[in-house]
């Protein structure tokens, strides 16, 4: 009996016998190519049902980010209300793309997911029309690569990381200015956060050489001034650089920075050291720390948390730099010798953030409602607990920074290993200022705050209250608190930032710290008071530093509660 051999595409069916093999071949290309037609639809499917959902449920409603849902698609597909369209491993339309996922919906502009997805489709469903066998088979492999998407990337158009918020600004999430804007900042941070995080070298060379016999409450007073100037003075500084960016400000600064570290070597008296560290470097910390933070947040908005976090290590690696470079420098040159080096440091440092630092976003015009601060803002309750949360965190920060070293020395630490317990302190604090803004990014920003105040609060009570004369405990304070404190300084742009228009920040900051500030200023030299009182003992410095940071924790529930819910899980 003669079986019926396949065609040959013109009706003559094959009658050769070694031909069997090619017919075999044709048979699985044909499977393949409705195998691809399948998966192409699928494909389709995703892209179209992650449109959808991005106009239902992107963007940002009121500087608050939508809650995270998953919507999960016939395709395998994932949409996240604030991380776009993804595919998930082991769906169809993930293996059919040979593991080069979809663009994501809100870093992708559609155009450019239409343009390279429609193609793919439109080759797999391409009829096969020669009659060539030689054409159909190249044809029929053409449309099999096409299938299996085996691409090399070069054919694709580049991808766009541009996010929008929801008032229409559009931010690039990187690229090469973003980044540089970055960098400067993280030099400018390191000049100025820098000399804030050596405070406990300052305060104990104070008081054991020039200011000898002077309190340490009354001492605390010169630090409490530098660091209420350096907050406070975003009342000002804020809604001017909404106006005209962050170009004067900076260079005012820079120059006022230098100077202040240039006159402090020859400083010896109290009214001396408060006139110069306490105002004039409180003032010069101020006009660059403001633009520094606020020019981040013109080319970053997914990613802001993230981006902030790297350029406020800067203040970390300063404080490292600068506490064991005058260490080092004391005993050898002496004081005035080791600031100058200081200052020189902080001048190549302040250049290179002149010249990378820079705004993107239109200027708002300068006005009376847009330079003071406006308190009507308080009226919004999270705005407020916001407010309120940072003034405590702020009681609470700057006390281990300024007496970890003199108390290390009372205890009977060796006073080269008391500075460099400043040094671990400011290391700890390096990945504790990225991380927790990469962690905000993914799991929201009052949830990461809330997380690593907890965790500033557990190492003071838990470790730092009993450690006494251990090196052991004191080195494993130094490195947790180190790493909680980093968010202090990291997440509290970004969470008042959460609260507000971008163009807004500036004004909203302003207004947050005009209260804050305060806090900077009466909480070392409340702590040293407190040391006077309890005769020298440390141990009620460092109960009112465990208050401060329960007090915060709780106006930063609150806030999270009102704003996105009291759920466990609510990403907010």
């Amino acid at each position: 009996m003669t079986g019926i051999l396949p065609g040959d595409g013109n009706g003559t069916p094959l009658t050769n016998p070694n031909r069997g093999q090619d017919a075999s071949r044709d048979a699985e290309k044909i499977s393949q190519i409705h195998t691809s037609k399948s998966e192409s639809s699928a494909a389709r499917h995703d892209y179209e049902q992650g449109t959808t959902l991005q106009q239902q449920h992107g963007g940002l409603r009121y500087g608050v980010e939508e809650q995270h849902e998953n919507f999960q698609g016939d395709g395998g597909s994932e949409w996240c209300g604030s991380g776009g369209l993804e595919e998930k491993p082991g769906s169809s339309s993930h293996q059919s793309w040979q593991g080069k996922r979809l663009p994501s919906a809100s870093h992708q502009s559609v155009p450019h997911l239409s343009a390279w997805t429609t193609s793919a489709i439109s080759e797999s469903e391409a009829p096969i029309t020669s009659s060539d066998p030689e054409k159909q088979q190249q044809s029929t492999s053409a449309s099999s690569t096409a299938s299996t998407h085996e691409y090399d990337g070069a054919d694709l158009p580049p991808a766009s990381r541009i996010s929008t918020d929801a008032q229409g600004n559009t931010y690039p999430e990187g690229g090469k200015h973003a980044w540089l804007c970055v960098l400067g900042s993280f030099c400018a941070l390191l000049a100025v956060l820098g000399e804030t995080n050596t405070f406990a070298v300052y305060q104990n060379y104070f008081i054991s050489h020039q200011l000898a016999g002077t309190s340490v409450g009354k001492v605390g007073w010169i630090f409490g001034v530098y660091a209420f100037l350096a907050f406070f003075g975003g009342i000002q500084f804020g809604p001017i650089f909404d106006a005209i960016g962050p170009r004067v400000l900076v260079f005012a600064g820079s120059v006022i920075t230098v100077a202040s570290t240039l006159i402090l070597a020859q400083c010896q008296t109290y009214w001396q050291f408060m006139l110069v560290f306490g105002l004039l470097a409180g003032l010069g910390m101020s006009l660059v720390f403001t633009p520094a933070i606020a020019s981040i947040g013109h080319y970053f908005l997914l990613k802001r948390g993230q981006a902030t976090g790297i350029a406020a290590t800067g203040g970390a690696f300063g404080g490292i730099i600068f506490t064991l470079m005058l260490q080092a420098l004391f005993p050898k040159v002496g004081y005035a010798w080791a600031i100058r080096v200081q200052a020189l440091v902080q001048f190549v440092l302040l250049v290179v953030g002149n010249l990378l630092i820079r705004s993107r976003l239109p200027p708002k015009p300068l006005s009376k409602e847009n330079v003071l601060p406006d308190f009507r803002i308080f009226r919004d309750p999270i705005f407020a607990l916001t407010t309120a949360g940072t003034y405590f965190m702020e009681w609470g920060l700057f006390i281990p920074v300024a007496y970890i070293s003199s108390y290390a020395i009372h205890n009977g630490i060796p006073e080269a290993f008391a500075y460099q317990l400043l040094a671990i302190l400011n290391a700890g604090s390096i990945f504790g200022r990225w991380l927790p803004g990469y962690l905000a990014d993914r799991f929201g920003r009052f949830n990461s705050m809330i997380f690593f105040l907890f965790l500033c609060l557990v190492s003071s009570l838990a470790i730092w209250l009993p450690a006494h004369g251990s090196k052991a405990l004191l080195i494993i304070f130094s490195v947790m608190f180190g790493f909680g404190s980093g968010s202090n300084i990291s997440l509290t742009p970004v969470c008042v930032g959460q609260l507000c228009r971008t163009e807004n920040y500036g004004r909203y900051y302003a207004t947050a710290y005009s209260v804050v500030s305060l806090g900077t200023l009466t909480g070392i030299p409340i702590a040293g008071e407190i040391v006077g009182a309890c005769k020298g003992e440390y141990w009620g410095l460092i109960a009112f530093t465990v208050v401060s940071y329960a007090v915060s924790i709780a106006c930063y529930v609150m806030a999270r509660g009102l704003g996105g819910g009291w759920g466990f899980r609510t990403r907010f």
